[in-house]
C-alpha cells in the first residue's frame, strides 16, 4: 500500500517508543524488588477530583450525551472565562473560546486555520515534538532556532527577527515548555509579540502548563499583553495537566474574534466536536472546592520538584534552568556518559536505555525535542508521587 507523503514524513514519537521499551521491561522485573518507575511520560498521578467525576456520572444518568456545537457548550466558556478573570485578572470574552478535542486539537485547528503549504513557523529548539507535526500536517514547515540554558531554552525576539524570511508565516512557543519547564519573560514575550505583528504575522502560544506556574516573574498568560497585543495571540490550553484530565481529551483555544467563524467550520468537519460528557464534567472543575484542590496539588508538584531537581543536580544530572512550571527537568547526561565510560558518539539515547536497565528507570532522551545537543539531555517527568521520586533518587544513586 502507497503511503502518502505526508505520513511518510511524520517522524515517531520516540517518547513512546522508549515506553514500549519500558513496558517490555517491566513485565520482567515486576516480581523483583525493583519494578520500573516511569519518569518519562508527562502525566499527572492524579486524576480529576471527585466534583469533576461525580459531573460525569451524572451527565450519562441524566442523557446529557448528544452533540454539543462545535465551539463547545456556551455555560463551558463561560466558566472558563471565569477562570482567566480569577486566575489571570484577565477579561477574556467567551465568543473568543473555542472549546476543542484536547490541546492537540486545538492545536491541529489553529495549524490548518493559519498555515498554507510553503508557510514556515519559527519555534525553538528543544520544544513539544508533535507541535513540529502539527505544523508539517497543515503543509508548513517548522523551523526550529536552537535556544539554549542561557536564553532559558526559549525564543528571543532578536532569534525571531533575525530569523524571520520571505515564507515565515509566524512563531508557535510554548510557555511554561515541555520538555524545559521554563517560561518566557513578560519583556521577552512582549517584544517577539510586536515583532511578529510588525511582519504581519502570528503568534501561537501553547499555555497548557500555565495553570501549574511557580514563580509569580513567569506565570502569566500572554493574552494579557500590553498594546493590544493580548488580542492578537491564538492560546492553546488544556484540562490535562493543571486539571487532570489527560484521557478526557478536552481543551480550548482563545483567539482573536476575527477567527472563531474559520475554527468552527473545520471543527465541524474534522471533530463535530469535542467529548460531550467530558465538557459537562469539566464544568465542575470551576467550582470552589475543585480549584481549592487544583492549587493543593500545585503546590505538590512544586515540592516535587523542589526535591528532585537538586537530587539530580547533586548526581551530576546537571539541570542548567531551575524550571518555573509544568512538571520537567531537562537534565545534562554528558558526565554520567563519561561516567559509565559510554563510547565517544553515545548520548543521551544510549544512556536512557543503560539507565533502564541497570535501574529500572524509564525518562525520555533528547532525541524527541529537537537537534541542538539532542545526545545530551534527557527528561524527567517529576509527575510522579514523591515516593516514586525519592526511590529514583535512591537508584540513581546506587549507579552514580
Amino acid at each position: 500500500m502507497k503511503l502518502s507523503t505526508r505520513a511518510q514524513r511524520i517522524e515517531p514519537f520516540y517518547v513512546m517508543e522508549v515506553a514500549k521499551a519500558a513496558a517490555l521491561m517491566a513485565e520482567q522485573v515486576a516480581r523483583t524488588d525493583r519494578p520500573m518507575i516511569y519518569l518519562n511520560i508527562g502525566e499527572p498521578d492524579f486524576t480529576a477530583p471527585p466534583l469533576v467525576q461525580a459531573a460525569a456520572e451524572r451527565a450519562i444518568r441524566d442523557g446529557r450525551t448528544q452533540y454539543t456545537q462545535a465551539t463547545g457548550l456556551p455555560a463551558l466558556r463561560e466558566r472558563i472565562s471565569g477562570w482567566y478573570a480569577q486566575r489571570f485578572g484577565l477579561a477574556i470574552d467567551p465568543a473568543r473560546i473555542v472549546v476543542t478535542a484536547g490541546a492537540s486539537a486545538a492545536l491541529q485547528l489553529a495549524c490548518l486555520a493559519l498555515v498554507d503549504a510553503g508557510d514556515e513557523i519559527l519555534m525553538p529548539d528543544p520544544s513539544y515534538p508533535c507541535n513540529r507535526q502539527f505544523v508539517q500536517a497543515a503543509g508548513g514547515t517548522a523551523v526550529l532556532l536552537p535556544s539554549g540554558p542561557e536564553a532559558r531554552f526559549q525564543l528571543s525576539a532578536d532569534q525571531v527577527r533575525q530569523a524571520w524570511g520571505e515564507h515565515t508565516r509566524g512563531v508557535l512557543l510554548a510557555s511554561p515548555s515541555n520538555p524545559t519547564g521554563t517560561s518566557i519573560a513578560r519583556d521577552e514575550l512582549l517584544a517577539i509579540a510586536r515583532a511578529v505583528r510588525e511582519r504581519g504575522g502570528v503568534t501561537l502560544i501553547d499555555e497548557i502548563y500555565l495553570g501549574l506556574s511557580y514563580d509569580e516573574a513567569f506565570g502569566h498568560s500572554a493574552l494579557g499583553l500590553e498594546d493590544g497585543l493580548g488580542e492578537d495571540i491564538i492560546s492553546v490550553n488544556s484540562f490535562s495537566k493543571y486539571f487532570n484530565m489527560t484521557g478526557w481529551r478536552l481543551g480550548w483555544l482563545v483567539v482573536p474574534t476575527a477567527l472563531v467563524d474559520a475554527l468552527e467550520r473545520i471543527a465541524q468537519n474534522l471533530f463535530i466536536c469535542a467529548s460531550t460528557v467530558a465538557q459537562h464534567a469539566a464544568l465542575a472543575c470551576f467550582e470552589p472546592d475543585s480549584l481549592a484542590e487544583y492549587e493543593r496539588r500545585r503546590h505538590e508538584f512544586q515540592a516535587r520538584r523542589d526535591f528532585f531537581i537538586p537530587e539530580l543536580n547533586r548526581l551530576g544530572l546537571t539541570v542548567p534552568v531551575m524550571p518555573d512550571g509544568a512538571f520537567y527537568a531537562y537534565a545534562d547526561c554528558t558526565a554520567a556518559c563519561a561516567r559509565w565510560d559510554m563510547a565517544p558518539g553515545q548520548g543521551s539515547w544510549e544512556f536512557a536505555f543503560e539507565l533502564m536497565r541497570r535501574t529500572h528507570l524509564a525518562v525520555t532522551p533528547g532525541r524527541d525535542f529537537g537537534s541542538a545537543d539532542p545526545q545530551r539531555y534527557v527528561r524527567f517527568s517529576t509527575a510522579n508521587s514523591m515516593a516514586q521520586l525519592q526511590e529514583a533518587v535512591r537508584r540513581l544513586e546506587q549507579v552514580l
